[in-house]
């Protein structure tokens, strides 16, 4: 028996000067997919035991939106850390810093 493989495939738009103006997602493995305004990604070569990054916004990516999109990426981060690693400990610092993130981007009101 095969063993099962999915894609995961980004159609970038790019302007003259190589800007993202448009990008697109979607995966064999289900019917998700669509537009998106921003993108990082990061793979682990452990070979090298370095991190590969893309990083990739569009034209039309507001701030406001983009401290949404870290505030929550932080927090996704702090989670699948606490899960890969059972570091309790780091995990709750993690989600502190992005709790500070969330009050200095003014997603949160800080608290008094």
């Amino acid at each position: 028996m095969a063993n099962k493989k999915s894609q995961i495939v980004f159609d970038i738009e790019l302007d003259e000067n190589n800007v993202p103006e448009g990008m697109k997602w979607n995966s064999t493995d289900n019917d998700e997919g669509g537009e998106c305004k921003a993108s990082l990604i990061s793979i682990w070569d452990s070979k090298t035991s370095n991190t590969m990054k893309i990083d990739l916004w569009t034209k039309e990516m507001k701030v406001d939106d983009m401290n949404i999109f870290f505030h929550q990426t932080l927090m996704t981060l702090a989670d699948t850390y606490n899960r890969a690693t059972g570091n309790d400990k780091l995990s709750f610092q993690m989600k502190e810093f992005g709790r500070y993130f969330a009050e200095e981007s003014g997603i949160i009101d800080k608290q008094k």
